[in-house]
């Protein structure tokens, strides 16, 4: 599927983004196997509970994360047809 971004989108996307600790969070998510639960990553920095939980709300709110509750835990999947849609953008733009 060819999914579209508004400038919007792309502009909300590249903020998400531009936070050295949410690239790594994007990166650890994107490598798990299965759905990764919110302790497993926020375990792997060294940053307040409220500041991890910033950064997993900026990146769910660009749509590059998908959330998904079971029961009291939160698992975390990239949403790839988001991160493909913004891979081919940049792809697009010309230098």
């Amino acid at each position: 599927m060819n999914m579209e971004l508004s400038s919007k989108q792309v502009e909300k996307i590249s903020k998400a983004l531009g936070d050295s600790y949410r690239l790594q969070i994007m990166k650890i998510i994107g490598q798990s196997e299965v759905a990764a639960q919110c302790c497993d990553v926020s375990s792997q920095f060294n940053l307040a509970q409220s500041t991890m939980s910033h950064h997993f709300k900026q990146l769910i709110d660009a749509d590059l994360l998908i959330a998904d509750k079971e029961g009291r835990n939160l698992k975390f999947t990239v949403n790839k047809s988001i991160c493909a849609a913004y891979a081919k953008y940049v792809g697009d733009l010309s230098v």
